[in-house]
């Protein structure tokens, strides 16, 4: 199916961000796998400001692993450049490397060893010791919230207690900027709530994150800014307001009773005026000409064969539907 809307361009910022206040400058990347026929990312340049809570998002087969590979110096670009805190990898390998932490959507932890002793051999692994090395293991341990459990094998831990300790190894080192790939993926609500209360706090102190995931409505609650890949290709980047912004003003949202929904996205269907109709139970999303001029018709239509909506909302927006007319809805096959 066609993009509900053409691609627009990239959405920007309110004003070019100066140097000094940037956390990531990546400048005309390309990329692409070994033997690969063709480039994953193709002349991306992307900005991220220090503080900022940047939401990534794209398709399946976007590029997006490519692009935080590269950024985390997993991957050599093909061409282009990457500075974090005004420094390249090549510059001094070492340096660039304790400036970003990485938090991969792939559990990396130790079973059989307990969550002190993982945050612990972590710890070391980055070089940490002694006084330091028990500091960030404490807190490493409360912000996982598993004080009670340190003791424990993480093998018997649940699959949201694993995710939150594999999320404070990342944090031992105390990097500047985290990359985080999908770190709710798979998880209880009171875990997911517990990691975004964190995240918040710890943008709050300063930190520049970066994060991916395939829900969209919990980076649309947490993230400020939002990137958004498709192809290989930036197609969008700028402050979550703004990019919401560019796709208000056609739309009408309906609530009705679940057993009345999909008769009520029949009839509209059928109505003048009305070019898409989304339905997402007990949801209808119209995409309509002008929807103050049809709102109406469309109460009236309904109302002649005894259907009322529950709630209606004129220029109903989120983070999925703009998602949706960056990126068409077409599924998407890849990684």
């Amino acid at each position: 199916m066609a993009a509900l809307l053409p691609r627009p361009a990239s959405v920007p910022l309110a004003r070019p961000p100066a140097e000094a206040e940037l956390a990531v400058d990546i400048q005309n990347l390309f990329g692409r796998y070994r033997r690969a026929e063709r480039d994953s990312i193709e002349d991306v340049s992307l900005v991220v400001r220090k503080g900022a809570l940047l939401g990534l998002l794209g398709p399946n087969g976007a590029g997006k692993t490519t692009l935080l590979s590269m950024l985390c110096a997993l991957m050599r670009p093909r061409s282009g450049s990457i500075t974090v805190h005004g420094l390249r990898f090549a510059e001094a390998p070492d340096a660039y490397k304790d400036l970003i932490g990485l938090a991969p959507q792939s559990l990396a932890l130790y079973p059989r060893l307990t969550a002190r002793e993982n945050l612990e051999a972590f710890g070391r692994l980055s070089g940490l010791s002694g006084a330091r090395l028990r500091e960030r293991v404490a807190f490493g341990l409360e912000f996982a919230g598993l004080q009670d459990l340190a003791h424990r094998r993480v093998e018997t831990y649940s699959g949201g207690q694993q995710r939150r300790l594999n999320l404070a190894t990342t944090l031992l080192p105390d990097p500047p900027v985290l990359v985080l790939d999908e770190p709710t993926v798979g998880i209880d609500p009171q875990s997911r709530h517990a990691i975004h209360e964190n995240l918040r706090a710890l943008n709050r102190a300063g930190k520049t994150i970066i994060y991916t995931s395939h829900y969209l409505d919990e980076v649309e609650q947490l993230c400020d800014e939002i990137a958004v890949l498709d192809g290989g290709r930036l197609i969008a980047q700028g402050a979550l307001g703004a990019l919401l912004a560019r796709f208000t003003g056609n739309r009408i949202e309906l609530r009705f009773d679940p057993r009345t929904v999909a008769a009520a996205a029949d009839i509209l269907r059928t109505m003048a005026g009305v070019e898409d109709v989304a339905l997402r139970s007990p949801l209808l999303t119209l995409v309509t000409d002008d929807p103050y001029r049809r709102l109406p018709a469309i109460l009236k239509m309904l109302a002649h064969v005894h259907i009322r909506p529950l709630s209606v909302a004129v220029g109903a927006r989120d983070l999925e539907q703009a998602f949706l007319a960056l990126t068409g809805t077409q599924l998407r096959d890849g990684s």
